[in-house]
C-alpha cells in the first residue's frame, strides 16, 4: 500500500476498541471567575486529545452544586482517526450557576432540562420558540424580524437593517450632498441549528434603495436563540462593495417598531451610561411644581410619581381624580430620545416634545455602555450594542414615543456624525524606503472589506427593573464563556504549541516578568492612545515615534499592525497559557478586526488581507497570510462563533489568487522560464498560509481533499534537492488545481518572513494530525539546519545527522529562516542539547524582567503617556511568540540563575529595547515581499 493510500485508509478507519471508554471529565470556568449577571444561553468549546473521544459520544454538564444544566453539542473539528478534536457545546446558565461546573461523558444524551427551543418552518418564514418568547422571522423583503411576542403579547415588529447612502464626503459650507435611504433586502435564510438548547438563524441580503432601485451593502445576520430565554444575540456583519470616492455612509443600523399599548404616564424609555449608570425616565414624569402631583385614587393613596419612576404600572386617567387628570393633562410629554457617543470620551442625551420643537440636553456622560429601551408596563424592547462606546461614532434613538408605536433605531455609525469616508489618506504613494510603504495603483481599495457588530435584543412583557436594565447591559457587554482550564487545554495541544506560567525560578521569573509588563504596555496604550473607532478598534499600530511621543499613525506603513508579525497570536497564546479575561477580550476584539476589516471578502481581492498601513486597506500588498484561517481558529474554537467560521471556510480556495496576484511579482520578477507554471508562491508565508487554510477545513469536515493538497506540496518539496530550501528566496512555481510545487531556480535560499508571519504556528500544529514521515524529517532539517551550505543540505537527506553541534544555528543562523523557535523544535524533537542553546539565549537577550516606561506629559504632549521608545509591535509579538513557544519546547534546558550578560554567548542590546518587544535583527528589517527592495543574498549551489 503506497503513502497516499495508508493516509486516506488510516484517515476513515477507527478500529473498535481502539477508543477508551469514556473521556475524563473536564473542568469549565466563567471567564473572569464570575458567572453570567442575567440568565443567558453560553457557548463555548473543548478540545479532546487525539483518538480518546468517538464522534457519537454524548455528553453531561452539572453546576457546581452537581446540578444537572441543559446541555446541546455538536462536532467542531475531528482527527484524522475520526476522532473528535473539538467539540461545541450550549447551555442556559445565570448569577446562581456560579463556580466550577463539570463537563462528563454520558452514556447517551440526557433528558431535556427545562424548556426547549421549536423551530418551525413554512413557505414564508420561520418560527422560533424558546418558551418564553416566540419570534417569527421572514424569508423575503425587508424585515428580518417580523414580530417578538412575550406573554402572547407582540411587544416589537418590523425588525430590519437600514442605511443612508450619502453621494460624496460633504462639510463644506455650500454643498449639501444627496442622501437616500436604504433597507435590508433578505436574498436567503437558513436554520443552522434547531435545538433543543440553541437555535441559530442565518440571513443574507442586500441593503436596497426605499424609492430606488440600487443594491448594494451585503449583509449577513446571524440569529441566537436559547431555550427558556426572552433574550436574542444578533451578529451583524455589512460588506463594503461601493465606491469609496462617492458612496459614503452617513447611518448604519438597525430599527424596530414597538407597539405602545398603555397611556403616556406608563411609557418609558432608557439608555444605560457608564459603570452601571443609567439614565431612565417616563416620556411624562408624573410630576409639577410644589403641590402639582397625582396621588393614587384609593384612600390614603400617596404619590404615583416614585412607583412611575420604578418603572412600575400606575392608574388609567380615568381612574384619577379630576385635579390629577388636569396635571396630566398640562404636563409636557417627550416623543423622541436621543444617545450619541461621537467619540471615545463623551455622549449626550437629549429629548424633545416634537419635530416642531427643541431637541433639549437631558445628561451626559463619558462612556455609554449601549443599551436602549423603550416600552410601556405591558411590554417593550431593549437592545444593547457590544463595544457601543469603543466602535463610535454610535447613537441610539427613540423616536414617536408618544404615538401607538415607537421606532427604535440603533446606529452603528451615527447619522449626528460626519459621513463614513473609505477614500485613503493621499492622492499619491511615498515610498518603501521612505515610509515603509507598498502603494500599488488601485490596490488602495476599501471593495470587500467588512465589519462585524455584535448586539443583544431583550424583549419583555413589562417594565424591567432598573437592577435588571442594568444586569441587561453589563451582559451584552461581555458575554459570558465558559472555558477549560490553561492546564486542560496544554494538555491536549489542540491549538499549538505553548507554555502555561511559571515563576519558580528568578530565570522563568525575568521572563515572565516581561512577558506580562509587555501585554500591560499594549492595553494601556491602547486607552492612551485611544485606539477605537468603527473600523479601527481591536487594532494596534506597528511602531512609535520617540520624538512626537506618539504612535507612527500617519506614517506609511508603519501605522495600524494588521497582523505583521503574529500580533493576535500572540495575544491568544498569552490568553491560553493565562486564562486571564482582558487579554481574552483584547485577543477577541483584534480577531473581530483583523479577520474583517483587515481582509478581503469580495472581489478580486477577496481570500487576501492588507498588510500595514496608515488605512487598513491602504497598502498594495495584498497577502494570504493575513487572512489565513490559522489566525482565526482561536477564537473560533473556543466560543463556537459561526461568523468566524464562515470566515476560514472563505479563504479555503485563496491560493487561486496566485494566479493574479504573484506575491512577489515586484520584489522578485517572475523569469521566463518561471511563466510557464499557472502561478508563483513563496514557501512562507504564502504555502504555510494556504496549508492552515486547507488543514483547517480537514479537521472541520473529515474531507481528505484538503489533506491531499498539502501531500501533494509535501511531495514536491521531497522532490527538490534542498527541499525547503530549494531556491531564491524560497520562491516556486505553483499550479493550484494540483496543490504541486515547481523549483524555479537551483540555489540555496533563505527568506526572513518564512516562519515569523505565523508559519511556524500553523506548522506546529500541522505536524500534531499530518502523519508523514518524510514531512517530519523535512521539517526537522529546516529547524536544524539554519544557514547550512549545499553540500551540508544534500548529505543531511541521508544522513539525518548534520550540524549536530547547532553550528548553523548561531546568531546568524537561528534567524536565517526566521526565529530561534525553530532551533527550540529542534531541540523538542531530537533532545540534543546543542539546538536548544540559541534559543533559550535569546529569551533574556534583553535583560528580562519588566520593561521600563517614562511618563511624558506637560506641553510635550496632548495627552499624558507611558512610553517605552524601543518598544515595536513586530517585536512585542515575536519575541512574545518565540518566549511563549520556547519555554515549553526547551523547558528541560532553561537556566535557574539569571546569566550575566557575558555569558550569553549572543550577547544583549539591539533593535527594539528590552524583553519580547525587542525583535531578533531579521525581523526588525525591511521585509522582502512585493516591494522594489533589493531581495536578501542567497547562497549559491
Amino acid at each position: 500500500m503506497n503513502l497516499r493510500r495508508a493516509l486516506v485508509f488510516s484517515a476513515l478507519v477507527i478500529c473498535a476498541g481502539s477508543l477508551p471508554a469514556a473521556p475524563a471529565p473536564v473542568e469549565l470556568n466563567w471567564l473572569g471567575g464570575a458567572p453570567a449577571p442575567a440568565p443567558t444561553g453560553v457557548s463555548w468549546g473543548v478540545p479532546w486529545p487525539r483518538g480518546v473521544v468517538p464522534k457519537s459520544q454524548a455528553f453531561a454538564l452539572t453546576a457546581a452544586d452537581g446540578t444537572a444544566l441543559p446541555l446541546q453539542t455538536w462536532p467542531l473539528a475531528y482527527w484524522p482517526d475520526g476522532s473528535l478534536k473539538w467539540s461545541g457545546f450550549a447551555t442556559v446558565a445565570g448569577p446562581t450557576v456560579a463556580g466550577t461546573l463539570k463537563l462528563s461523558a454520558a452514556d447517551s444524551a440526557p433528558a431535556p432540562v427545562g424548556a426547549t427551543v421549536r423551530v418551525r418552518r413554512s413557505d414564508t418564514g420561520i418560527e422560533v420558540d424558546t418558551g418564553k418568547l416566540r419570534a417569527r422571522l421572514t424569508s423575503w423583503g425587508s424585515n428580518l424580524i417580523d414580530s417578538l411576542v412575550v406573554d402572547g403579547r407582540e411587544v416589537a415588529r418590523q425588525g430590519r437593517l437600514v442605511c443612508i447612502l450619502q453621494n460624496g464626503p460633504g462639510g463644506e459650507a455650500d454643498e449639501t450632498p444627496r442622501r437616500e435611504k436604504f433597507s435590508g433586502k433578505i436574498t436567503a435564510v437558513a436554520v443552522e441549528q434547531s435545538g433543543p438548547v440553541r437555535a441559530v438563524v442565518k440571513v443574507e441580503g442586500r441593503h436596497k434603495a426605499v424609492t430606488g432601485s440600487r443594491e448594494w451593502l451585503p449583509f449577513v445576520v446571524r440569529l441566537y436563540f436559547s431555550a427558556g430565554q426572552e433574550s436574542v444575540r444578533l451578529v451583524h456583519t455589512i460588506i463594503y462593495d461601493g465606491d469609496e470616492q462617492k458612496d459614503f455612509i452617513r447611518g448604519l443600523g438597525l430599527e424596530f417598531g414597538v407597539p405602545l399599548r398603555e397611556e403616556i404616564q406608563n411609557r418609558h424609555v432608557r439608555f444605560s451610561g457608564e459603570d452601571g449608570g443609567l439614565w431612565s425616565e417616563p416620556i411624562q414624569p408624573a410630576v409639577g411644581r410644589g403641590n402639582a402631583i397625582v396621588n393614587y385614587p384609593t384612600p390614603g393613596g400617596g404619590n404615583v410619581y416614585p412607583d412611575q419612576l420604578q418603572g412600575k404600572r400606575l392608574p388609567n386617567k380615568a381612574e384619577l381624580s379630576e385635579r390629577s387628570q388636569g396635571w396630566l393633562a398640562d404636563w409636557a410629554i417627550w416623543d423622541g430620545f436621543k444617545l450619541t457617543q461621537p467619540n471615545a470620551d463623551g455622549f449626550s442625551i437629549v429629548k424633545r416634545t416634537n419635530a416642531q420643537s427643541a431637541w433639549i440636553p437631558c445628561g451626559a456622560g463619558r462612556r455609554a455602555s449601549g443599551l436602549v429601551f423603550v416600552g410601556d408596563v405591558s411590554g417593550g424592547l431593549g437592545v444593547s450594542v457590544k463595544n457601543f462606546w469603543q466602535s463610535h461614532p454610535a447613537s441610539l434613538e427613540v423616536a414617536g414615543a408618544a404615538s401607538g408605536e415607537a421606532t427604535l433605531r440603533v446606529w452603528l455609525w451615527s447619522p449626528e456624525a460626519d459621513a463614513m469616508d473609505m477614500r485613503h489618506y493621499d492622492t499619491r504613494a511615498h515610498g518603501l524606503i521612505a515610509v515603509y510603504e507598498d502603494v500599488q495603483p488601485g490596490l488602495s481599495t476599501p471593495m470587500g472589506v467588512a465589519r462585524t457588530s455584535e448586539l443583544t435584543l431583550f424583549p419583555s412583557g413589562a417594565v424591567p427593573t432598573r437592577e435588571q436594565t442594568v444586569a441587561q447591559a453589563q451582559l451584552a457587554a461581555a458575554l459570558p464563556l465558559l472555558v477549560a482550564t490553561p492546564q486542560y487545554l496544554h494538555s491536549v495541544r489542540a491549538l499549538g504549541l505553548w507554555s502555561l506560567p511559571d515563576k519558580s525560578t528568578p530565570f522563568k521569573k525575568a521572563v515572565e516578568e516581561q512577558l506580562e509588563s509587555t501585554l500591560a504596555f499594549y492595553q494601556k496604550h491602547i486607552e492612551q492612545q485611544r485606539w477605537y473607532g468603527f473600523w479601527d478598534f481591536g487594532d494596534v499600530m506597528h511602531s512609535y515615534d520617540r520624538e512626537r511621543h506618539v504612535w507612527n499613525y500617519d506614517l506609511g506603513g508603519m501605522a495600524w499592525d494588521n497582523t505583521e508579525l503574529g500580533t493576535d497570536m500572540w495575544l491568544w497564546m498569552s490568553f491560553l497559557r493565562t486564562g486571564r479575561a482582558d487579554i481574552f477580550r483584547m485577543a477577541e476584539a483584534m480577531t473581530r478586526h483583523t479577520s474583517e476589516v483587515d481582509c478581503y471578502h469580495l472581489g478580486p481581492l477577496a481570500g487576501l488581507g492588507s498588510r500595514h498601513n496608515v488605512r487598513h486597506w491602504g497598502c498594495g500588498a495584498k497577502e494570504a497570510r493575513i487572512s489565513m484561517a490559522h489566525l482565526k481558529r482561536y477564537y473560533y474554537y473556543l466560543t463556537t462563533d459561526e461568523r468566524t467560521g464562515d470566515l476560514m471556510r472563505e479563504v479555503v480556495n485563496a491560493d487561486l489568487t496566485t494566479i493574479d496576484f504573484d506575491p512577489m511579482r515586484l520584489a522578485q520578477p517572475a523569469t521566463a522560464a518561471e511563466k510557464k507554471y499557472p502561478a508563483r508562491l513563496r514557501a512562507g508565508p504564502d504555502w504555510f498560509a494556504f496549508v492552515g487554510n486547507w488543514a483547517t477545513e480537514w479537521e472541520r469536515t473529515g474531507d481528505t481533499q484538503w489533506r491531499d493538497k498539502i501531500i501533494a506540496g509535501v511531495e514536491s518539496f521531497l522532490a527538490m534537492p534542498y527541499w525547503l530550501k530549494s531556491g531564491r528566496n524560497l520562491v516556486y512555481g505553483y499550479d493550484p488545481k494540483t496543490g504541486k510545487l515547481f523549483q524555479v531556480s537551483d540555489v540555496v535560499g533563505n527568506y526572513n518572513l518564512s516562519t515569523i508571519q505565523g508559519g511556524a504556528q500553523v506548522i506546529f500544529e500541522l505536524n500534531e494530525f499530518l502523519d508523514h514521515p518524510g514531512w517530519e524529517k523535512m521539517w526537522l532539517q529546516y529547524c536544524r539546519l539554519g544557514n547550512a551550505p549545499a553540500e551540508v543540505l544534500l548529505r543531511d537527506k541521508e544522513t539525518g545527522q548534520e550540524g549536530a553541534d547547532a553550528r548553523y544555528l548561531g546568531e546568524q543562523g537561528a534567524n536565517s529562516q526566521g526565529t530561534p523557535r525553530l532551533a527550540a523544535y529542534a531541540y523538542w524533537k531530537t533532545k540534543n542539547a546543542a539546538f536548544a542553546q540559541p534559543a533559550v539565549a535569546s529569551l533574556l537577550r534583553f535583560g528580562g524582567g519588566p520593561i521600563a516606561t517614562t511618563r511624558i506629559d506637560g506641553h510635550r504632549v496632548l495627552n499624558p503617556v507611558d512610553e517605552s521608545p524601543r518598544i515595536s509591535t513586530n517585536g512585542a509579538a515575536q519575541g512574545g511568540l518565540s518566549a511563549i513557544e520556547i519555554l515549553e519546547l526547551c523547558r528541560d534546558q532553561l537556566p535557574t540563575e539569571v546569566p550575566p550578560p557575558e555569558a550569553n554567548p549572543f550577547g544583549r542590546g539591539g533593535r527594539g529595547g528590552r524583553g519580547p518587544q525587542g525583535a531578533p535583527p531579521s525581523s526588525a528589517t525591511l521585509d522582502v515581499r512585493n516591494s522594489r527592495m533589493a531581495p536578501p543574498p542567497e547562497t549559491p549551489r
